[in-house]
């Protein structure tokens, strides 16, 4: 089976320390191109991608008939406009989280998939890594009975650094945007569940939040539990996820950044026992690549669609409506 032949539309130092080097070393896939007008920063990429084509222009890039995907790291506000033009280009497209600014615009971009043919996804990695799906089955066999509540939070600090997206509206900036997708989106996925209430507190600098602190309920089947989460820019890193049920609790640590800032480990509480499973040498960013390989070469299932997405930016709209 050929590999599959991607390009990554920009130079961004986060798709450089993780995204890219992935899909050159997720098998069945290739990194063969790359778009920027740098020189000095298409380097980096061709130090472990020796054979890559370097395009001037995203345009030039999604006219190669060599490329079969494109991965798009983009900043968040051109993450709709440039999934539009890889599909239409005839290109299957990754494309960083949040995938949209709005729910209602990722209506295009499944009208586009279905037209076109091609595969489109929003790059969720968590999905793709064994914690997250040990999560999910837990709850789904009742390991912790019925669950009750959930919070979750994920923080960092980004003030120093001015020029960074997260603190410029003008690239849809803001810890919502940014990790709202895993401290809302994980509890969607894991639990099944949607949202049925919720309210927020959020402070913002320079036009975008900077702190976001989220309360209501979820649902799943009709079964409600109680929700928080908390979500900053401003705070030194912290990341953690716990679901608390009738029988018991899980906690799962570093559930966004498994391996970069820490191992990732479920811990399933009943009672006085404590079952700690670890995954300390998963890299889910290969897994992501592999699993989009398997999906655009055998049609296999893919644990995140567009849908999906919509479901998650959904809840997003809903926090930044109900701000208190």
């Amino acid at each position: 089976m050929d590999a599959v032949n991607f390009g990554v539309l920009g130079a961004s130092g986060f798709a450089l320390a993780h995204t890219a080097r992935a899909i050159n070393e997720a098998e069945g896939a290739r990194l063969a191109a790359l778009a920027t007008s740098s020189p000095a920063k298409a380097a980096p990429f061709q130090a472990f991608a020796p054979d890559l084509t370097v395009h001037d222009s995203y345009e030039a890039l999604l006219a190669d008939p060599s490329i079969e995907a494109v991965y798009i790291p983009l900043p968040n506000h051109l993450h709709v406009e440039w999934t539009l033009k890889a599909l239409e280009a005839g290109k299957h497209v990754l494309c960083e989280k949040p995938i949209a600014m709005q729910a209602d615009q990722i209506d295009a971009l499944i009208e586009a998939r279905d037209r076109t043919g091609q595969f489109a996804t929003e790059a969720y990695m968590i999905v793709h890594h064994p914690q997250w799906q040990l999560v999910r089955r837990l709850i789904d066999e009742g390991a912790i009975g019925a669950v009750r509540h959930v919070d979750t939070v994920q923080t960092f600090d980004v003030g120093a650094d001015v020029t960074n997206i997260r603190n410029r509206p003008e690239t849809g900036g803001g810890s919502i945007s940014d990790v709202g997708v895993y401290t809302y989106g994980s509890v969607r996925f894991a639990a099944r569940a949607e949202p049925v209430e919720l309210s927020s507190r959020i402070r913002r600098e320079n036009g975008v939040d900077v702190w976001a602190h989220v309360v209501g309920t979820m649902a799943h089947d009709g079964a409600e539990f109680t929700f928080a989460s908390t979500t900053s820019t401003r705070l030194p890193n912290r990341q953690e996820a716990v679901f608390q049920g009738e029988d018991g609790m899980i906690r799962v640590t570093v559930p966004c950044n498994a391996g970069v800032v820490g191992e990732a480990q479920v811990h399933l509480v009943r009672g006085d026992v404590t079952l700690v499973e670890r995954f300390p040498t998963v890299r889910q960013y290969v897994l992501q690549a592999q699993n989009f390989v398997a999906t655009v070469r055998e049609g296999a299932p893919y644990p995140w669609s567009l849908e999906d997405a919509k479901g998650t930016q959904a809840m997003i709209d809903l926090v930044l409506a109900n701000e208190m």
